[in-house]
């Protein structure tokens, strides 16, 4: 396969004003879509597409995937974050997830075997640059191929102030643009492998319960699921268990029995039925009320992209529902 595909797994700071995600949606769309440029291939009838919206009241928080390739990609995201900027005042902002920014993360992910991930990097590094010169007030922190020292999201965070509380903006540590403000916050910009997201609601309000489940099943812990990162938050009365699944390098898994291939066998990864397993297990009896795959999975999220640029399909979440297992 010739074209280099990535997908942006966009994070920002709204999801109660439906208008206001949409218009970010619209915006990484109009940046790269015909007529301003024509598609980089005759296989294509566009260059971008918005495969999935997932908003959650609660957290008040949306996932916007784009799609699009290395060439463009950052153009495309530019001006979702722009747009996203503009709209969203995190001085107003309440919801249970923890967030910094208003943007809160850009992760570029490669979906195709002969997207190279050093590249991809670069061009993280890029659009922060371009971001926080452009948008006075913008900070970032790099994560990733992004980041000259290749540091990982998980580390990063830690090391900005992500899960402290009660957040301090003059205090978080950032790489690009201004000192964090509470008007806009920080925004983390990186390439990693591409990274599902696995949300399970556990019937119970017990926070501890849910931090236990959570503890276990992380990738850190004696016994955990390999490229497993979980929090647990109060979700609408319940508790959920919100895990980001990582694809790791085939050389570097020793135990493949209960993981999946992805890019050719480059990779495995932790699949959503297994973590959903580990969950309840751990929860000692405590019902699952919900399991969401918040986008795609790897596989998944590769033909789709395909079948939306060949097919013009650039608003493809409008055919999207919520993806309860």
């Amino acid at each position: 396969m010739s074209h280099k595909l990535v997908a942006c797994m966009l994070n920002v700071s709204e999801a109660r004003n439906k208008n206001v995600v949409e218009k970010i949606a619209g915006a990484a769309l109009s940046a790269v879509n015909p007529p301003a440029i024509r598609p980089v291939t005759s296989e294509w009838r566009i260059n971008a597409s918005v495969l999935n919206i997932f908003r959650d009241y609660d957290y008040n928080r949306s996932v916007i995937t784009v799609v699009s390739n290395t060439d463009l990609i950052g153009a495309s995201l530019e001006a979702a974050c722009k747009t996203a900027y503009d709209l969203i005042d995190l001085t107003n902002h309440e919801g249970v997830h923890p967030r910094l920014g208003a943007v809160d993360l850009v992760p570029l992910h490669p979906i195709t075997e002969n997207t190279c991930l050093k590249s991809l990097g670069r061009v993280a590094g890029d659009l922060a640059g371009r971001l926080t010169a452009t948008v006075p007030g913008t900070s970032a922190f790099l994560f990733g191929s992004g980041d000259p020292e290749n540091r990982g999201l998980v580390q990063r965070r830690k090391e900005v102030g992500w899960f402290r509380k009660p957040v301090r903006y003059e205090k978080l540590v950032h790489d690009l643009g201004a000192p964090p403000s509470a008007r806009y916050g920080l925004t983390g910009i990186g390439a990693i492998p591409y990274m599902m997201n696995v949300n399970v609601t556990l019937d119970t309000d017990d926070v501890a319960l849910g931090r236990r489940v959570a503890a276990a099943i992380r990738a850190t812990s004696a016994d955990g699921l390999p490229g497993v990162q979980a929090m647990a938050f109060p979700h609408e009365g319940r508790i959920e268990v919100a895990c980001n699944v990582d694809l790791i390098p085939a050389e570097t898994v020793s135990d493949t029995s209960n993981m999946k291939p992805s890019l050719g066998g480059k990779y495995f990864y932790t699949p959503a039925e297994v973590i959903r397993g580990r969950i309840l297990a751990e929860a000692g009896g405590v019902q699952d009320a919900g399991t969401i795959l918040v986008g795609f999975t790897p596989e998944e999220i590769l033909s789709r992209a395909l079948h939306a640029l060949t097919n013009a399909h650039d608003e493809a979440w409008k055919m999207m529902e919520k993806r309860m297992m």
